[in-house]
């Protein structure tokens, strides 16, 4: 059979060279100078301008893929100083520098918690994706901070022309008035007000991309980690650190020295202080009790909050006059927490064949059953209603009423103490042991002979036992307990501490609820 040459394919298979097969756009009916364009009529080699046309395509998409994460960072920034612009949080925060520095204005600190955000937004856009050179870190900044400017401009440029307008823009959004936006506008137009804004936010981006760079480049973050641990290290080897670990009696003079403080300062602080420190002091209780669930058996338990809320409601309906009740505080202590722990085991039986997810989702749901329960008019007569119970009975000595915040700060720490002793003990126990086993894998501890089931319904009783003394002394101390108390952020709260605090650290439960409940209530009573 003759073979069939370029020729006899006839005029749809050009012979001139190797461009109508290459080019990927070839048409068969064109002649091949015509396909190969300019490279053929110029002597150019077609298959080398099909590799430059395939490079730049790569260099495009790679291009749009360093810049779609930059504008992902510019988006995020541009929601989140929205919800700051928007919840009001420019004026809480020009309050506090105000008030830290002295300031006249309270524009300053407003305008300092926005790029502070366009900042972060400018230093997260550099290193992710990394860049490589001042070019390359100067345009992420751009790109970062221009996208975040124009949405955060037109978000003041919006409100501000609608309060202008003398729109009553609080009847929607409630922190939105006319001081707000002035903290904002600099008293300019929205227009005016709207470029400024934009170019600020500019500057805020490229400041966080250039330094972020500039801090990578030339090595500071290593350098701060080096004298980070250098300065630790000199912690740990001073001789006080260093007896505290080594003498048993120079721990023991500082837990003394410690827990004078506590017992000197409800005499010293004021009236605020004194309820900031007891609020302080039932979170512990908290989250120490939460630590059992979901630091030693690792139950994720987001309902907490209904076990607070029976501890409260018990004392309440037994000491409060409206129910006609004269109980004694020291009778309805124990009752209180008998019907925390009871719940707890009675909840635990048809839930803790559950796990992960499924687990926390039931136990949120119980959380909020009992609230709305607490709220309806089903179960006005027992709990009052949205309105709550009042005049809850506090303790007594002697005939001595100790109704005194600073009193209660004293129930408290003795609660705490309580608490702790009882923590470290199941620590060291079998059931500790057994909490701690099933945490890390419950398949093998059942396998090995841990009833988990059993050790699921004591971890359940004891952190609601924990909770029902935080709500005898939370309702007791405030002389009123109603269902707004005992929201699913209360569970958040104290969840926060456990995470805060780490995981089946007693000590940590301790230091983890001034940071949360502390700041919360510093920040509450600024605003």
């Amino acid at each position: 059979m003759e073979a069939l040459g370029p020729a006899a394919l006839g005029p749809a298979f050009p012979a001139q060279g190797r461009a109508g097969f290459l080019h990927p756009r070839a048409r068969v009916d064109l002649p091949a100078d015509r396909v190969a364009g300019r490279g053929a009529l110029e002597g150019e080699d077609v298959g080398h301008g099909h590799r430059n046309w395939t490079r730049n395509e790569h260099a495009g998409r790679h291009a749009m893929s360093r810049v779609k994460p930059r504008l992902r960072s510019a988006l995020i920034a541009g929601l989140i100083n929205t919800l700051v612009i928007l919840l009001g949080l420019t004026g809480l925060a020009g309050t506090l520098v105000s008030g830290w520095f002295g300031l006249s204005s309270q524009r300053p600190g407003a305008w300092l918690l926005l790029l502070l955000v366009a900042y972060w937004a400018g230093a997260r856009a550099t290193n992710r994706p990394r860049a490589e050179t001042w070019r390359e870190a100067l345009s992420a900044g751009l790109v970062a901070g221009l996208s975040h400017g124009l949405l955060v401009g037109a978000i003041i440029w919006l409100l501000s022309g609608l309060v202008s307008r003398g729109m009553d823009v609080r009847t929607y959004l409630a922190q939105i008035s006319p001081e707000a936006m002035r903290l904002l506008t600099f008293g300019l137009a929205p227009s005016a007000a709207a470029v400024v804004s934009s170019a600020l936010i500019l500057v805020g981006g490229l400041s966080g991309a250039l330094l972020s760079y500039a801090y990578r480049l030339y090595g500071l973050g290593e350098q701060w980690q080096r004298h980070y641990h250098r300065l630790v290290e000199r912690v740990r080897q001073s001789s006080l650190i260093r007896s505290s670990r080594e003498t048993p009696r120079v721990r023991q003079w500082l837990y003394a020295a410690a827990a004078l403080i506590l017992l000197v300062a409800p005499l010293v602080l004021d009236r605020y202080w004194n309820y900031t420190l007891g609020t302080v002091g039932i979170y512990i209780i908290l989250g120490l009790g939460l630590n059992v669930v979901v630091g030693m058996a690792g139950i994720l338990n987001l309902g907490y909050a209904a076990f607070f809320a029976i501890g409260a409601y018990s004392v309440a309906i037994l000491t409060a006059p409206q129910f006609g009740s004269t109980m004694s505080f020291w009778v309805a202590l124990p009752i209180g927490v008998l019907l925390a722990t009871l719940t707890g085991v009675l909840l635990s039986f048809p839930v803790l064949r559950m796990r992960g997810d499924y687990l926390a989702i039931v136990t949120l749901g119980f959380g909020e059953i009992i609230r709305i329960l607490a709220k309806s008019d089903v179960l006005t007569d027992f709990t009052g209603g949205p309105r709550g119970i009042r005049s809850v009975g506090g303790p007594s000595f002697f005939g001595v009423r100790l109704n005194a915040v600073e009193h209660f700060v004293y129930f408290i720490l003795l609660g705490i103490g309580a608490a702790v002793f009882i923590t470290l003990r199941l620590q060291q126990s079998r059931v500790g042991r057994a909490l701690k086993a099933m945490r890390e894998d419950e398949d093998v501890a059942q396998a090995v002979g841990v009833y988990t089931l059993k050790y699921k319904v004591m971890a359940f009783a004891i952190a609601a036992a924990f909770a029902g003394v935080g709500g005898v002394l939370f309702a007791s101390r405030n002389k009123f307990t109603g269902p707004e108390d005992f929201t699913l952020l209360v569970s958040v709260n104290v969840l926060c501490i456990v995470i805060i605090g780490r995981h089946e650290q007693c000590a940590g439960c301790d230091c983890g609820s001034p940071g949360t409940q502390g700041a919360a209530r510093d920040l509450a009573a600024v605003g």
